[in-house]
């Protein structure tokens, strides 16, 4: 006979104490760019993963991941290395002519 816990370990719960991981705040516009801080924990809340963590004043506070050094880095970004396939021009020449494909 398996023992199985009766409250299985929930997955909201916060990372064991002797976890020291940091991330950096990287957001260009976030007024705390630059700063690093301890993560509590990092989760999905409503289809957005947030980190946690507590601010300088020790209240714990979420961002979006996607703006912090925990998120990996967006494969576009890294492959285009601020270059772009398409000038913009021709992105407009090219989206003028899908509507008149469309009205003729």
């Amino acid at each position: 006979m398996i023992h199985m816990p009766r409250w299985p370990k929930l997955s909201t719960t916060a990372h064991a104490d002797d976890n020291e991981t940091t991330f950096e705040i990287i957001h260009p516009h976030h007024p705390l760019t630059g700063q690093r801080f301890r993560l509590i924990t990092y989760r999905n809340n409503w289809g957005e993963d947030r980190v946690y963590f507590h601010n300088s004043d020790g209240r714990v506070c979420s961002i979006p991941a996607c703006w912090t050094s925990v998120a990996p880095a967006d494969r576009f970004v890294v492959l285009a290395a601020g270059r772009c396939l398409f000038r913009y021009e021709d992105l407009l020449k090219l989206a003028d002519w899908w509507r008149g494909a469309d009205e003729g």
